[in-house]
């Protein structure tokens, strides 16, 4: 089975309160990478779909039109002024799927980093229970 295929299944625990141990280094970085990855192909789908945009609804040459997309998908607004209805229903529908893209790789990068932070809190927590007399 590929990689990342795979699952992590423990055993059902003993008890209510039984605690998975920090899974290793590697896994943090297996895990961020996916989401990088992942991340990298959705502002590359993105920028195509912004730069086809603005050229087909704009008439701009690509270069532009690429330079007009990626302004907005990073937030910066656009350099050229849209002059078109069609490419001003086209720039508002874009603006508002490039913030939502925008989170959305924000999350898929930093979701491993955010899921161990909280597992090693976790964790933390439940020693200093151990340790505290009954």
């Amino acid at each position: 089975m590929h990689p990342l295929h795979t699952l992590y299944v423990m055993e059902t625990p003993k008890s209510a309160h039984a605690i998975r141990p920090l899974p290793p280094l590697s896994t943090l970085v297996r895990h961020t990478a996916r989401g990088s990855a992942l991340a990298a192909i959705i502002i590359a789908l993105s920028l195509g779909i912004g730069t086809l945009g603005y050229h087909a609804f704009e008439h701009l040459p690509w270069l532009d039109a690429e330079l007009n997309a990626a302004m907005i998908l990073t937030g910066m607004g656009p350099i050229d002024h849209v002059q078109t209805v069609a490419g001003k229903v086209f720039a508002s529908c874009y603006a508002l799927y490039s913030g939502i893209a925008f989170l959305s790789t924000v999350a898929l990068v930093l979701a491993p980093l955010a899921k161990r932070t909280l597992h090693r809190l976790h964790l933390d927590m439940h020693e200093t229970r151990r340790s505290e007399p009954a």
